[in-house]
């Protein structure tokens, strides 16, 4: 049994920006990670930390070969970590 071929590793556009973006505005608006009282907010910060992460490692093209951290390190978790951020930020 073997594992699929893992994607090619060459630049990946979209995830770059999305790393970029996150490192900018976590460094320009620190506000952004915290909660209505003032604290960080942990679990936000590490759904966004994990998207920065994730899109700076897809984003300059390494593909990890165990398929854990590839998951862990795709597009697609970017999708994902962007998204839980997003419901800790405005969901009750």
């Amino acid at each position: 049994m073997t594992d699929a071929a893992p994607p090619s590793p060459r630049l990946h556009g979209p995830s770059l920006a999305a790393a970029l973006a996150l490192m900018l505005v976590g460094t320009l608006y620190p506000p952004l990670m915290t909660n209505a009282a003032g604290q960080a907010d942990h679990g936000l910060a590490m759904a966004l930390f994990w998207a920065m992460s994730a899109g700076f490692v897809r984003g300059v093209g390494f593909v990890p070969r165990q398929p854990l951290l590839r998951a862990a390190f795709s597009g697609w978790a970017v999708t994902a970590a962007l998204a839980l951020a997003a419901w800790l930020r405005f969901m009750p």
